[in-house]
């Protein structure tokens, strides 16, 4: 009995989590279309930024283009993804347009970079907020997922040519100066929406060999207070392929401790070798820093 109160408890927090999430991105997105980009003609990319150019060349209201637009990314997620998610983006976005219709937010500013830097940041935390709440704002993504599996290319690729023909329609709907503002809107709103879904925390995967390992095992397990894997390896070199055998240690750390990192393999081992690649995701494992 006690397990299963349990779990329905981290099940309504769960809950709970995600729908504060979505909300509060929800506002974000709306905030940062109705006072920054709509009044001053600017776009983003995505389906966010075709719904703000159909509006700038026709009478029809954002809060519903945002919906009709997204409809068939939102079918396509249901194929794609899966149910759940397309239960959540159609509220999410759903609950956008509604908030678009029934609020109005007021214009902040007319200076032209102001927009485009604080415009796309607050619609990039938004966008964010909404995945962390397991939905999306803006169904481009979708879409990228599924032509890249059918295509057999990368996500991020796909989603550069969209845009790409966004802004190009931008320039030649609009002016060539709205679509280059529109581009640094988009920048803004990508890099805010990386830095709200990754966090701070951006995890950074770490290999050092060194003739000095057990040193320096010592110092990521006490100084750094990060847990590690030891292998065992072999290596060649050279003509004749000599072989060696040496430990190599792999740690996961965030950005923030790069440094520090550094400094202390540079202070036992300044011929250690160090390869670092960035994660995007950690599940389970001591990944996070236990307390000192």
């Amino acid at each position: 009995m006690e397990n299963n109160s349990d779990r329905t408890i981290g099940n309504f927090k769960t809950v709970l989590r995600e729908t504060l999430f979505i909300i509060t991105g929800v506002f974000a997105a709306a905030f940062g279309l109705e006072s920054f980009l709509l009044p001053n003609r600017f776009i983003d990319g995505g389906v966010t930024g075709i719904s703000l150019l159909i509006t700038e060349v026709s009478s029809q209201p954002l809060w519903l283009l945002v919906i009709l637009v997204n409809i068939p990314f939102l079918i396509l997620g249901w194929k794609v993804i899966g149910k759940n998610f397309a239960i959540k983006a159609s509220l999410a976005i759903l609950a956008l347009g509604l908030t678009l219709a029934w609020i109005n937010f007021p214009e902040v500013t007319e200076d032209r970079l102001l927009v485009a830097v604080f415009g796309g940041f607050f619609l990039g935390a938004g966008i964010g907020l909404s995945i962390r709440g397991g939905g999306v704002l803006d169904g481009t993504e979708v879409l990228a997922i599924f032509l890249s599996k059918k295509l057999g290319t990368k996500i991020g690729d796909l989603i550069i040519i969209i845009n790409i023909i966004i802004f190009l329609a931008a320039a030649y709907l609009l002016s060539i100066e709205s679509a280059l503002y529109s581009m640094l809107t988009y920048l803004a709103a990508s890099r805010t929406l990386d830095f709200v879904v990754e966090g701070i925390e951006e995890y950074t995967g770490v290999t050092i060999i060194s003739k000095h390992s057990d040193e320096i095992r010592i110092m990521v397990t006490e100084k750094l207070g990060r847990g590690l894997t030891i292998y065992k390896a072999q290596g060649g070199y050279g003509k004749n392929g000599i072989h060696n055998e040496y430990d190599v240690i792999y740690t996961v750390i965030t950005r923030l401790e790069i440094s520090r990192l550094n400094k202390e393999i540079q202070r036992i081992d300044p011929n250690a070798f160090v390869v670092m690649s960035s994660i995007n995701d950690t599940r389970g494992g001591m990944v996070k820093k236990r307390a000192l």
